[in-house]
């Protein structure tokens, strides 16, 4: 780094210089001699004799005052150019208004202050509106040991992010508070959705409908014994069925779900490359019907009005179980709601989020781990907040214990 001279001990080279004898051959001889004297360097020196001139007018260029005011201008411009960088950076940070997250503003510094430095960030950033912090308070934050919200934050975090991955990363803030419960921790809700959002995780949200309902109009078709009411006292009293579709590399696989209406557990389901009805939802039925012991005494079988339900192989077959059919009205899904809902949650939890798929095997394996997931693990805000084999279970032991069966459905 050059030494910096004091202008007083500048005056006093020029002055020597100027005063020197004048049998030196050449200006430059006399600058050496100088210099030599004072202990600088030549260059320096012969500097100072330009600069003077310039500043008294016996030689063109820039003078010194202008030399500094560029310097000047040059450094506001650095800054200027480095507060837009800085501002533009920072940009996310104020487009709500609102001063950010004290963690929020930690990060970003630590993200930045290689690039801008620390002071600087914190000094523009506090000229606006929304406010930030201040060097101190963030080299404060960083040498402070970590709080005792944050050591809980961290370690519910880990579990939270667990829990939301084995779960096929659908849960939101409320089924998360649940399962967290579940498992023993002590959180309340509000503190699940923070540290879910800073820890980037969601529920997912429910797509659009697509109907594949084709009815036949020369069909005979049941009378609707459900009118939109997806209530029963018990199991095996009202099921519902539904088909959907998945596009694969190889073609479409068909899905056909049963799902009983007391404890939203899938009782049956089939996968296959066809709609035909004693192939895709037969099978499905009489999966069903096999767990539910092959009577199906005193159940209501609902549907829509598609042609595989309709057809006369399937609705033989609900007589033969001793179960009664029921469709609702053509055209409307309302008429069906649960089964669409089941539906639309199957291709929400696991088909959008998983695919694409490349074959019909790939997308039955699948829906295999998923009915066990949704019969066995998934909570249902229906059901309080329990599983389907949960409430049938608790459905049971009231029924051994009569004495004990006080709490209704749909309460723990």
């Amino acid at each position: 780094m050059p030494r910096q001279y004091p202008p007083e001990f500048r005056r006093r080279a020029l002055r020597l210089l100027n005063e020197a004898p004048p049998d030196y051959e050449t200006e430059f001889e006399a600058i050496r001699q100088v210099a030599s004297t004072l202990g600088v360097s030549t260059e320096a020196l012969r500097k100072w004799r330009r600069s003077s001139e310039i500043d008294a007018g016996e030689r063109p260029g820039m003078t010194t005052l202008e030399h500094a005011e560029l310097r000047r201008l040059k450094k506001e411009n650095a800054e200027l150019r480095r507060a837009n960088e800085i501002l533009k950076a920072a940009s996310g940070f104020f487009r709500r208004g609102t001063r950010p997250p004290h963690g929020e503003m930690i990060a970003f510094i630590d993200l930045v202050k290689d690039r801008f430095g620390v002071e600087a960030t914190c000094r523009v950033l506090n000229t606006t509106d929304s406010g930030f912090i201040t060097a101190r308070g963030y080299r404060a934050a960083k040498t402070r040991p970590p709080s005792a919200r944050r050591r809980s934050d961290e370690l519910l975090g880990t579990e939270i992010a667990r829990l939301h991955k084995a779960n096929y990363g659908v849960y939101g803030v409320r089924k998360m508070h649940r399962a967290m419960l579940r498992k023993g921790w002590l959180l309340g809700r509000d503190q699940t959705g923070r540290i879910m959002r800073d820890l980037g995780l969601r529920g997912v949200k429910r797509g659009t409908k697509v109907f594949t309902t084709h009815a036949d109009p020369a069909g005979m078709r049941p009378t609707d014994l459900v009118e939109r009411r997806f209530v029963a006292d018990a199991p095996c009293r009202l099921w519902v069925a539904d088909i959907t579709y998945v596009r694969t590399w190889s073609g479409f696989a068909y899905v056909a779900f049963v799902t009983d209406v007391f404890s939203r557990k899938i009782v049956g389901f089939n996968v296959a490359s066809t709609l035909k009805a004693d192939i895709l939802p037969l099978q499905a039925l009489d999966m069903a019907a096999f767990a539910a012991g092959g009577d199906l005494t005193g159940l209501t079988h609902h549907s829509d009005h598609g042609s595989n339900y309709m057809s006369l192989v399937y609705t033989d077959r609900i007589v033969e179980l001793s179960a009664t059919p029921s469709t609702g009205t053509v055209g409307d899904s309302y008429d069906n709601a649960l089964a669409e809902a089941v539906n639309g949650l199957y291709k929400t939890e696991l088909i959008r989020r998983r695919g694409p798929w490349r074959t019909v095997e790939q997308v039955e394996l699948a829906t295999l781990e998923w009915v066990w997931w949704w019969n066995n693990e998934r909570l249902h805000g229906e059901l309080n907040y329990r599983t389907p084999e949960e409430v049938e279970a608790q459905h049971y032991a009231d029924l051994e214990s009569p004495s004990l069966a006080t709490a209704s459905h749909g309460k723990p």
